[in-house]
């Protein structure tokens, strides 16, 4: 007698007549997820730039801004998301990515680098925090050439301590109110995410003092930067977080 498993096995082999539609138990069984392929450009990025690296050279430069950057998730294989955080105004630049690929970061922060200007992007992005994601393993193109005489520094955080860079973590969660954890990206464009960027970005936050992070980082960097970066301000009282803001415009 055959096992209920290699009888399944004739079924997909097409040993049968009988497709897997017509077995109600078949529908519901799982294959195995695929594993899933990361693909590190530089197996030995972390070198001197563990997170210890990072507290050392902070302790060294104190009053350096730092800028922190991550990925958050849409459904799996789809699209994904590249958050830029800057610290010193707690303001986020949100960018939509095909792929969660070590090219679509560089591709995005050469775009950076060519909008801004070697000056500008310098002063911007001094010292860079990750974590351990292969969409973050080529740090040189980062950089502007790599190595501890490069203007711009990328560090990494300890594996599994997202709290090492919480403050981009948590605004996150500004994020999740319009889009909830396992909700597709793939219906959306780079123009969501700016609207989506503004209106984070023009919450009124208790953290400062009452003020928005676009107006913040307008008095540290100038309205000319924000509109380098493609930033715009959003009245207070139309700031809207809710699944409703990117249900609701128009394409």
């Amino acid at each position: 007698m055959c096992s209920e498993k290699t009888i399944y096995n004739y079924i997909d082999g097409n040993k049968f007549d009988a497709i897997n539609l017509d077995l109600p138990r078949k529908v519901r069984r799982r294959l195995p997820r695929q594993s899933k392929q990361n693909f590190k450009v530089d197996p030995k990025c972390r070198e001197g730039r563990e997170y210890s690296d990072f507290n050392a050279f902070m302790a060294a430069h104190p009053d350096t801004p730092i800028v922190e950057i991550d990925s958050v998730d849409g459904r799996v294989g789809g699209k994904v998301m590249l958050t830029v955080h800057f610290l010193d105004a707690q303001l986020m630049l949100i960018f939509l990515r095909d792929a969660n690929t070590a090219k679509s970061v560089s591709d995005i922060f050469n775009a950076l680098y060519h909008n801004l200007g070697r000056e500008l992007y310098i002063e911007l992005f001094p010292v860079i925090l990750t974590d351990n994601g292969s969409e973050f393993t080529d740090p040189a193109a980062l950089e502007l050439g790599g190595g501890e005489d490069s203007p711009c520094r990328v560090f990494y955080c300890d594996p599994a301590s997202p709290n090492q860079k919480g403050s981009i973590e948590n605004n996150h969660e500004q994020i999740r109110k319009v889009l909830p954890k396992g909700t597709s990206f793939d219906d959306l464009d780079q123009a969501d995410m700016q609207l989506l960027s503004n209106n984070i970005n023009s919450l009124l936050r208790r953290k400062l003092n009452g003020r928005s992070s676009y107006e913040v980082f307008s008095f540290l960097h100038g309205e000319d930067t924000l509109r380098l970066l493609g930033v715009s301000p959003v009245s207070p009282e139309d700031v809207l977080l809710t699944p409703a803001l990117l249900r609701n415009r128009q394409r």
